[in-house]
């Protein structure tokens, strides 16, 4: 069991594992501190995600903006970009979305692919600005990506005003050719807004997965993330592939704003605040090691707690608790290096 754990090649699950189950500890120490029973709050998370099919469903919804954000995160730091313009992006890709939805007429087949393609065309052009200042003028992508968060906000708030038929809080809803919905996915779970969402951020995983482990095109985006001049002395185009790089992980962002508005609302909402699916990816990409598969767990976890604090709520625990759980982890995961540490010296005093 200790050569098990001190084995270096298990550390990639071990150590995201290990992360989660300190957190919900510490989750359990704070409910003990202010007079709540650790069993009564977990299980109160576990009947809000599992309690019936319905709640099952609208987990699944809410961990599926979560996979994409988490997936635009992660992309940019395989690709040594730190791309907290995930929400801007987010934003602008769910307006082209419902703006496709609402101004193009066409048979399904044609309306919701186009659609799709507007969202993550429209966040990996958003995208394309701090990328271009970073591969021409070094402007440093974090600066760009966090003033671009708010010229999305302020920018599509009035865009979506601006639409036929919208009124001071939201558009018209989509054409029904554009939507995501599904009758037989929602009819299995209680009526739940449950949506063919799911689907694509299962795919865009694989996505992930192949360009970034499998492609000569993946290894040149992690070369030139990792060193820009040895890169560019091995012949590498280093300005192009940053860009490249802040563009794809745009177009997961556009296509996670695409999951919100073409899925689970089928509108486009002004809103006065970011909903902070920017930063929720982070911590999924954290917790995920930045891997394809990783971060879909993740996603899903953070998803559950998200899905399951109502319910915590309903039974006298704090919904904040699932937020502070939430925290603990990534601090943890945050703290992989030490871990790592820990679990080495375990086996080597073992030895």
């Amino acid at each position: 069991m200790i050569k098990f754990l001190s084995n270096e090649k298990n550390h990639v699950f071990l150590v995201p594992l290990i992360s989660v189950l300190l957190g919900f500890l510490a989750g359990a120490i704070i409910m003990m501190i202010t007079g709540i029973n650790p069993a009564d709050g977990y299980r109160a998370l576990v009947k809000g995600v599992l309690g019936n099919p319905r709640k099952f469903g609208e987990w699944i919804v809410t961990a599926t903006p979560l996979i994409l954000t988490g997936l635009a995160i992660g992309f940019g730091f395989r690709t040594g970009l730190f791309n907290i313009g995930v929400e801007g992006q987010l934003i602008v890709g769910s307006f082209a979305a419902v703006a496709v939805g609402i101004l193009i007429e066409a048979p399904r087949i044609i309306h919701l692919p186009l659609v799709l393609i507007a969202a993550a065309a429209a966040g990996a052009l958003w995208a394309f600005i701090p990328g271009f200042l970073k591969a021409r003028y070094r402007v440093h992508e974090v600066v760009v990506t966090i003033m671009l968060n708010y010229t999305a906000l302020h920018m599509i708030n009035y865009a979506i005003k601006a639409l036929p038929g919208s009124s001071m809080t939201r558009t018209i809803d989509i054409h029904m050719s554009a939507t995501l919905n599904n009758a037989f996915l929602s009819g299995i779970t209680g009526r739940s807004r449950l949506h063919l969402g799911i689907f694509i951020a299962l795919v865009m995983a694989v996505v992930f997965w192949y360009i970034i482990e499998k492609t000569s095109f993946g290894y040149e985006l992690r070369a030139v993330g990792f060193n820009p001049d040895a890169s560019q002395y091995a012949g590498m185009r280093v300005n192009r592939n940053i860009v490249y790089s802040m563009m794809i992980s745009g177009a997961f962002a556009g296509l996670a704003g695409a999951m919100i508005s073409i899925g689970t609302f089928n509108y486009a909402r002004v809103i006065g605040a970011f909903e902070g699916y920017g930063m929720d990816g982070i911590a999924v990409a954290l917790l995920g090691s930045n891997s394809g598969l990783g971060i879909v767990i993740a996603g899903f976890l953070f998803g559950a707690l998200k899905a399951g604090s109502s319910s915590m709520a309903l039974a006298s625990v704090p919904k904040e608790i699932a937020e502070i759980i939430m925290a603990f982890i990534v601090l943890f995961a945050a703290m992989n290096y030490g871990i790592k540490v820990l679990l080495q010296r375990l086996g080597k005093e073992r030895k």
